[in-house]
C-alpha cells in the first residue's frame, strides 16, 4: 500500500516514514505544499497524511484539490492545533480523520490500515472475492481455503488489482503505486510481467481461476467475472 506523507517537521516526517515503513507500506515524503500539489497531480496514492500548517500552504487546500481531482486516497490530517474548527473544516471537506500532534505511531498505523480499508474494501476486515479470501491485518491471502504463500510485492500486487477490478491498470501505473514514483523513469517495466506470473501461478496452482487479463498495448486487467 501506497502513502504520502506531507508534513513539514523533518525529525517527525523521518520517524513516520521509517515506522511505516517498517509495517511494510511504501512511504513517500515531501515536506512543503508545492511539492505535495506536484505529487497529488502526478501520482496515486492509497493513503495521504497532510499536515494543516505547511510552510507555503494550507494542507486544507491540499485536500480540496484532492476532491476536485476526485482521487480516492483515504485522507488523514495531523496538526498540532487542538481545535475543533481545523477538525470540523477538515472532516467536512473531505479528510476521512484526524490526528491531534504528538501521537503514537502505532495509532497512526492503525488509523492508516482503517482508512484504506473503509475506501477501498467498505470497512471490512476480510476480504472475500469468490475463492480468494484476505486478511489485510495478518497479510493472509487464502484460495478455496489453502493458504497462499506470497510475496510482498506479490501481495501488494494482489491488493492493487483488487482495490481497481475490471479497470485498466498500465504497466507504469502498477510500478509506481509497488516500487515509488521515482519508476515513472525506469527504461523498461518487463520485470511487471514477472510478478504477474508469479501471482497468476501461485493462486491456479491452489485451483483459483484467473482474473488476470492483459490488454495488448494498455496493460493488465483484473477481471470480476470469467466469460462462460
Amino acid at each position: 500500500m501506497k502513502i504520502l506523507l506531507i508534513e513539514d517537521e523533518r525529525e517527525l516526517s523521518q520517524s513516520i516514514v521509517q515506522y511505516l515503513t517498517g509495517e511494510n507500506y511504501l512511504c513517500e515524503a515531501v515536506y512543503t505544499y508545492e511539492e505535495a500539489v506536484e505529487k497529488i497531480n502526478l501520482y496515486l496514492y492509497d493513503c495521504i497524511v497532510v499536515d494543516i500548517n505547511l510552510p507555503d500552504g494550507s494542507g486544507l487546500s491540499i485536500i480540496r484539490e484532492l476532491k476536485s481531482n476526485k482521487a480516492e486516497a483515504g485522507i488523514i490530517i495531523i496538526s498540532a492545533k487542538n481545535s475543533l474548527d481545523d477538525k470540523i473544516s477538515g472532516l467536512n471537506i473531505g479528510a476521512d480523520d484526524y490526528l491531534t500532534k504528538p501521537f503514537h505511531l502505532p495509532e497512526l498505523n492503525a488509523r492508516v490500515r482503517s482508512v484504506i480499508r473503509r475506501r477501498s474494501f467498505g470497512g471490512a476486515k476480510e476480504i472475500n472475492f469468490n475463492e480468494l479470501r484476505i486478511v489485510p491485518d495478518n497479510m493472509e491471502v487464502h484460495v478455496c481455503d489453502q493458504m497462499l504463500t506470497l510475496t510482498r510485492k506479490e501481495y501488494d500486487l494482489l491488493m492493487f488489482f483488487l482495490a481497481n477490478k475490471d479497470r485498466v491498470l498500465t504497466k507504469e501505473t502498477i510500478a509506481e503505486h509497488l516500487w515509488g514514483d521515482e519508476m515513472d523513469l525506469a527504461n523498461s517495466f518487463d520485470f511487471i510481467y514477472t510478478h504477474i506470473k508469479n501471482l497468476r501461478r501461485k493462486i491456479m496452482d491452489k485451483g483459483g481461476e484467473d482474473y488476470i487479463r492483459t490488454i495488448y498495448g494498455a496493460g493488465y486487467k483484473f477481471v470480476s467475472k470469467i466469460p462462460a
